[in-house]
């Protein structure tokens, strides 16, 4: 829960001449709220995404009104612009409190007075009242006042009782309430113009599908900005769990590395595998079960096989064309190929202006990717999509250990937004489903060697030693993960993933994406790790290149 910020001093106030409950009617706080009080604001929140852009000027380009029976209320939408010529949509909940109103659960916003007097601006999402009421206009106990916004509910909880409303915290890219203990109402903080896949999918998973690996779709809310419609919030149910399948896989790899160590495991003699050989857990050698444990090997084929029950249930649908499955195409290689040279030039630039943050093994990896910048363009504009027999279908987009959830005996699969870097249009381009597959790896590669860099005060083992071992029990957990997949996509679905060769290229295609993808990242946040997808780049393009 957010404590109450410093108050700024009345000298710093904003005076606006108009009446709180008509603010949005007058001109005046439209134009100068976005400049004079939001940008200062929302440039310290952790789900802003502009951090790294300068902003040109912001400004509200629509807004809803809601009234309780103690406060009137506005939710916002803000367009900021950027010098570097692109812009990016906000959702903001304001209420206007005077001091004695507060306490230490508002999020302020800024100061600012009104008609009414001196008072606050503040986030109307960490107030009970307004989160109240949002909820009983959900379930149809309120009728909304506003003709542009459109809230609704499963049947299943038409006109619940309002009972209860806290914070689930953890989150960056948004805000999730949970209602009665029973739901979560995630409210997206970044806006796009149109439906958002998130709710979109989880809708459709519940609806049509009958899909039980995702969170039941429970309600949701969407504005009508001029025609289009735009996604606010979603509700889902509560799903009780431990952890995310990060923490849960970074725990188990710790206790590995732990093993290794304690029972003086010679590294050099671990076998391998070549990269996507199909295993059954049996196959595995008795030394990564010795060290690593049966469990993880369970978890990771039941992971692997939810992933694929996933992809069944987004392609078996025969009538809704927003989820019929398709083949590959000209328009679809085009848009692949332009959208991915434009990444890799991206991390060019950005490994070219961190090279001195780098060091040792990141250093050379990252020169390597320097050297080799036209042979890695090659590898990406070789895509040749009339080789391809399988199909695409709507995915997840941006699947990893951390949108999946560990119940007390099963995984649940979280957040269809897609990737944060793309527009609204691409998260719903219909991919390969190994693309998705290709993230779990990668994710998995990541979590092997991010149990090394977070506990190295735990490990005594040299770090190359265990990045050897990390390397070596990754060829098994993608073996694991590709027998268990494939065995379920073949004996419960009519997907068509393609010939096997087929699907190699795809897997290292992708995993190549996703590694130069989470580059920009780590130079940008955390050089130390950038060693991470540089090792991953490496080690798939020097197969290839």
């Amino acid at each position: 829960m957010a404590k109450k910020t410093t108050t700024p001093t009345v000298s710093a106030r904003p005076v606006y001449t108009c009446d709180w409950r008509n603010s949005l009617d007058s001109n005046d706080f439209k134009e100068r709220f976005p400049k004079e009080i939001f940008q200062d604001y929302i440039v310290t929140k952790r789900w802003y995404g502009g951090k790294v852009s300068t902003i040109k000027n912001l400004e509200i380009i629509d807004f809803v009104k809601l009234s309780s029976e103690q406060h009137n209320y506005f939710g916002v939408l803000i367009e900021i612009n950027y010098e570097e010529s692109f812009f990016q949509n906000y959702f903001i909940t304001l209420a206007f409190m005077l001091e004695h109103e507060l306490d230490e659960t508002s999020n302020i916003i800024g100061a600012a007075t009104f008609n009414e007097g001196p008072g606050y601006l503040v986030d109307a999402l960490f107030i009970e009242d307004f989160r109240k009421l949002w909820f009983e206009l959900t379930v149809g106990t309120k009728p909304s006042p506003n003709v542009n916004l459109t809230l609704n509910c499963e049947q299943s909880i038409k006109n619940e009782a309002y009972v209860s409303s806290k914070f689930m915290g953890g989150e960056q890219s948004n805000t999730s309430i949970i209602y009665n203990e029973k739901y979560v109402m995630k409210f997206f903080r970044r806006i796009f113009i149109g439906v958002n896949p998130d709710y979109e999918i989880n809708k459709f998973l519940t609806e049509q599908q009958g899909f039980t690996g995702t969170p039941p779709y429970r309600g949701s809310a969407n504005m009508a900005h001029y025609k289009d419609a735009i996604t606010l919030a979603l509700m889902q149910e509560l799903v009780p769990n431990k952890c995310d399948a990060w923490t849960y896989f970074n725990d188990l790899l710790l206790q590995a590395y732990q093993n290794l160590e304690r029972k003086k495991v010679d590294i050099s003699r671990l076998p391998s595998v070549p990269l996507f050989t199909h295993l059954p857990i049996h196959k595995v050698p008795h030394e990564y079960i010795d060290f690593v444990g049966l469990e993880f090997f369970m978890k990771v084929k039941l992971i692997a096989e939810r992933t694929a029950d996933l992809h069944i249930a987004m392609g078996s649908n025969k009538t809704d064309t927003h989820f019929t499955s398709t083949t590959f195409n000209g328009d679809y290689g085009v848009w692949l190929k332009n959208r991915l040279i434009y990444q890799v030039q991206n991390r060019l630039n950005a490994i070219e202006n961190n090279l001195d943050s780098l060091s040792g093994e990141a250093l050379e990896l990252a020169t390597y990717f320097l050297q080799n910048k036209k042979a890695i363009r090659k590898y990406f504009l070789d895509f040749d999509w009339e080789i391809l027999k399988g199909e695409r279908i709507r995915i997840h987009g941006d699947y990893h250990l951390g949108q999946v959830l560990v119940t007390e005996d099963d995984f649940i699969i979280l957040d269809f937004e897609g990737e944060p870097e793309s527009t609204i249009r691409d998260r719903k381009i219909k991919q390969p489903p190994l693309k998705d597959v290709a993230g779990l790896f990668r994710s998995f590669h990541y979590a092997l060697f991010a149990s090394i860099l977070n506990n190295s005060d735990k490990l005594t083992y040299k770090q190359e030693h265990l990045f050897e071992a990390g390397e070596k029990l990754f060829t098994y957990v993608v073996a694991v993960c590709m027998d268990a997949y494939m065995q379920r996509i073949y004996s419960f679905g009519e997907l068509n993933i393609g010939y096997k060769k087929e699907q190699e290229f795809i897997l290292m295609y992708h995993m190549t994406e996703k590694a130069v993808y989470e580059l920009g990242y780590e130079l940008n946040s955390r050089p130390d790790w950038a060693i991470i997808p540089l090792k991953g780049i490496a080690s798939i393009l020097k197969s290839q290149i």
